[in-house]
């Protein structure tokens, strides 16, 4: 798994947190308000498992990191 962290953009990630607050926690880029789309929504957690995957989560909150071996030495 690689690392994850929050997006860069601070505006995104503000607008993002406000959503899911609104949402009680579902994510705010979704309809339905399913245990699928609780935030850290199955999506990206399913994502995040695939050693080959970087990237962002669907609504841009969270940045998965591809795992390498420097990167384990951070």
């Amino acid at each position: 798994m690689g690392k994850v962290r929050f997006n860069d953009n601070t505006e995104i990630v503000a607008a993002v947190k406000e959503g899911l607050k609104r949402k009680d926690g579902y994510c705010p880029c979704r309809l339905e308000k399913i245990p699928e789309n609780k935030c850290i929504c199955k999506e990206f957690r399913d994502q995040i498992n695939d050693p080959e995957f970087e990237g962002y989560c669907h609504c841009q909150l969270y940045y998965c990191l591809l795992y390498t071996s420097d990167a384990a030495d951070e």
